[in-house]
């Protein structure tokens, strides 16, 4: 009798434990993740320091060590682009040289160094995106007081500086910060792109391609210090199937960040813009402590936010934040909610090899 209940006590436990707002899944690394990437179909890529790259084929059921690529094994590969379950390109950030971008094909049996970084000894790469029509966009560091913005139009083999208006930092001392791979935004219809910084305070920078150059609003977010700023863009379009887009209320931007040095710092770490950028208002509730990552979950029309201290959702396009807490009742573990970096739902990426899955049943208790 007693070996009964206690299997049905084992049976009940694990049942709870599916409830749980992110899943833990077996990473097999120890390595500290940043960059991962989702492209659906259960298929998703991941990386980390010591030139880790981890992959998925089966939504996350089983998580596959890559090689390394060649030379990458002290670097720290902070984001990850990927196009399908064999081709994905991989970027390490870091001073100088350390900064650079290596391709795989063949399902990351092997990689091939596809662009270094031009500013070496200075310089240090923060960003990548490229869409699937192989237009992409590489964000560094500024060097010689611009920021350094690379284009692709064939997917990463050749790259090239953008030397448009507006790149010029001026008198305050910006950057950008290599959290979690997720400070670009690129409008469906092509004819907007932007990014965000930190530094001596949040902005977003944007180019219309009718206007030839890079324009610039302040966001409220950081405390104005080198060490805070905006972490994160995400972006929701405001029409389910929008054709053309072209309207400013077609988009809703939601930034977030803080002072990474100050986690449980709360003030001043979200903002949004319903009007394409040009304004931003500060969150009247804000998420409670800084925040490196920020995406749009459409099954539930949630916004969900990560950074060390916990997780944060809001319903209401980042206007007001709510704490995600684990359910002990469920059995849910007491860090389920923190220590994460990136975000790529449903998937989040922590250090030590964290890697996590949304249950969206949690975001609708």
């Amino acid at each position: 009798m007693r070996t009964a209940l206690t299997l049905l006590a084992i049976l009940a436990a694990t049942s709870s434990a599916a409830f749980a707002q992110w899943t833990m899944e077996t990473s097999n690394t120890t390595a500290d993740l940043r960059g991962i990437h989702s492209i659906g179909g259960g298929v998703a890529w991941a990386s980390g320091t010591n030139g880790t790259v981890l992959r998925t084929e089966d939504g996350g059921y089983v998580w596959q060590s890559c090689s390394v690529p060649p030379g990458a094994e002290k670097l720290d590969l902070r984001g990850i682009q990927a196009f399908d379950a064999n081709t994905a390109i991989v970027m390490s950030s870091g001073p100088g040289d350390q900064s650079r971008l290596y391709k795989t094909t063949d399902g990351c049996h092997s990689w091939k160094l596809v662009f270094s970084n031009p500013d070496s000894p200075n310089g240090f790469f923060d960003c990548i995106w490229i869409h699937r029509t192989g237009y992409g966009i590489l964000l560094g560091d500024p060097v010689k007081n611009r920021f350094a913005v690379f284009e692709t139009t064939d997917a990463g083999k050749t790259w090239s500086r953008d030397k448009r208006d507006g790149l010029l930092i001026g008198a305050k001392p910006i950057a950008a910060f290599a959290a979690s791979n997720s400070l670009f935004t690129q409008f469906p219809t092509g004819y907007m792109r932007g990014f965000v910084t930190g530094g001596a305070g949040g902005a977003f920078l944007f180019e219309r391609w009718t206007s030839g150059k890079w324009l610039r609003t302040a966001i409220p977010v950081g405390g104005g210090t080198e060490n805070s700023g905006v972490f994160s863009l995400g972006l929701r379009l405001t029409l389910p199937r929008c054709t053309d887009c072209e309207h400013p209320s077609d988009y809703f931007l939601v930034a977030v960040g803080g002072d990474y040095t100050k986690p449980n710092e709360h003030s001043e770490t979200a903002a949004w813009s319903g009007d394409l950028g040009k304004t931003w208002r500060p969150a009247q509730t804000p998420p409670h402590g800084y925040r490196s990552a920020v995406a749009y979950d459409p099954t539930t029309k949630t916004w969900i936010t990560v950074g060390p201290n916990g997780t944060d959702i809001s319903s209401d396009d980042g206007k007001n934040w709510r704490a995600l807490r684990p359910d002990a009742a469920r059995h849910e573990a007491a860090d389920a909610d923190r220590n994460w970096n990136a975000l790529s739902l449903p998937f989040v990426v922590g250090p030590h090899g964290r890697i996590g899955k949304l249950d969206d049943a949690a975001l609708k208790r």
